[in-house]
C-alpha cells in the first residue's frame, strides 16, 4: 500500500469518527438521551438502576402534560437531574388533603402509587411557567410539596420519559 493511499485511508477514518462524534453530541443534547434511575421515588413505575430514554426534543414543541414522567434540573442544585410524574400545570388548583391528591377539586384517581400520601399540601394555584410534580412513592419522594424543590419552572425541565430500555426484563413504555 502506498503512503497516499494509506494517508487518504487515515484522513477518510478521522473524518467518519468527527461526524460521528458531533452526530452524538448533537443527538444527545437536542433529541434524545440516557437516564439512570436512582433512589425509590418512582416506584413502583420506576425502580432504582433502571435505564431510560428520555425525549429532549418534546418539549421544543409543546410543555409536559399532567400524567407524563419527566426529567428537570433539580433547582436548587442545576448539575442534579430528578425524575418525577406531571400532577398540575399552570393554572391549576392543586390540594392534598386526607391522604389524597385534588386538581382543580376533583379527587384524582392514581392508580399508580404505592400508598395513600402522608401528610397535607395546602391549596394552591400553580403559576404560569411551572407544573407541579410528585413521585409515585410519595411518602418517599423529594418534589413540589417541599420548598426545595417547589413549582418547577419550564426552563428546567430536560424531557420527557418515554421508554424504560434496561434491564430487559423491565422494558416498557412510560405514559
Amino acid at each position: 500500500m502506498s503512503n497516499s493511499r494509506l494517508g487518504q485511508e487515515v484522513k477518510d477514518w478521522l473524518i467518519s469518527i468527527l461526524i460521528a462524534v458531533v452526530l452524538a453530541f448533537f443527538i444527545r443534547s437536542f433529541i434524545v438521551e440516557l437516564y439512570m434511575v436512582e433512589g425509590p421515588s418512582m416506584r413502583p413505575t420506576l425502580v432504582n438502576s433502571e435505564r431510560l430514554v428520555v425525549n429532549k426534543f418534546i418539549y421544543r414543541f409543546k410543555e409536559p402534560q399532567r400524567g407524563e414522567v419527566i426529567v428537570f434540573r433539580y433547582p436548587r442544585d442545576p448539575s442534579r437531574d430528578f425524575i418525577k410524574r406531571v400532577i398540575g400545570v399552570a393554572g391549576d388548583k392543586i390540594e392534598i388533603r386526607d391522604g389524597q391528591v385534588f386538581l382543580n377539586g376533583q379527587l384524582q384517581n392514581e392508580n399508580y402509587i404505592l400508598e395513600r400520601t402522608r401528610g397535607s399540601y395546602p391549596l394552591v394555584t400553580i403559576p404560569q411557567g411551572h407544573i407541579f410534580v410528585m413521585g409515585d412513592n410519595r411518602n418517599n419522594s423529594e418534589d413540589s410539596r417541599f420548598r426545595d424543590v417547589g413549582f418547577v419552572p419550564l426552563d428546567l425541565v430536560k424531557g420527557k420519559a418515554m421508554v424504560v430500555f434496561w434491564p430487559l426484563d423491565h422494558m416498557k413504555t412510560l405514559p
